[in-house]
């Protein structure tokens, strides 16, 4: 595996587990309530920006490996999607990379 993989497979791996510690500690404090952290989310201006750039990133990355795996049938890309709308960009984009900078076969 190259090096540029590890990286981009690394920062997968830490975009899954460090928002899942800041997370994991919301829960405990206020219980399974999704709706609760949706609105802590849109607590003032800032945050509200943070999630909507990080909605329209997503999005577009998800465009993006729609338009790919159409074009290049690379199915196993689509694993990508889930992880970021289930745990975030910070997860699914670089592991997209990872995918993506698989050697050709």
């Amino acid at each position: 595996m190259s090096p540029l993989r590890m990286v981009y497979l690394g920062l997968a791996i830490w975009g899954a587990i460090h928002p899942m510690y800041y997370f994991v500690q919301w829960f405990a404090a206020n219980g399974l309530d999704l709706m609760g952290m949706v609105d802590a989310w849109h607590a003032n201006a800032a945050s509200s920006g943070l999630v909507w750039d990080l909605t329209i990133a997503a999005i577009a990355l998800t465009v993006w490996i729609l338009a790919e795996v159409a074009v290049r049938r690379n199915w196993i890309a689509l694993v990508a999607l889930p992880l970021t709308f289930c745990i975030g960009i910070s997860c699914g984009l670089p592991f997209y990379l990872f995918l993506r900078s698989a050697p050709v076969k």
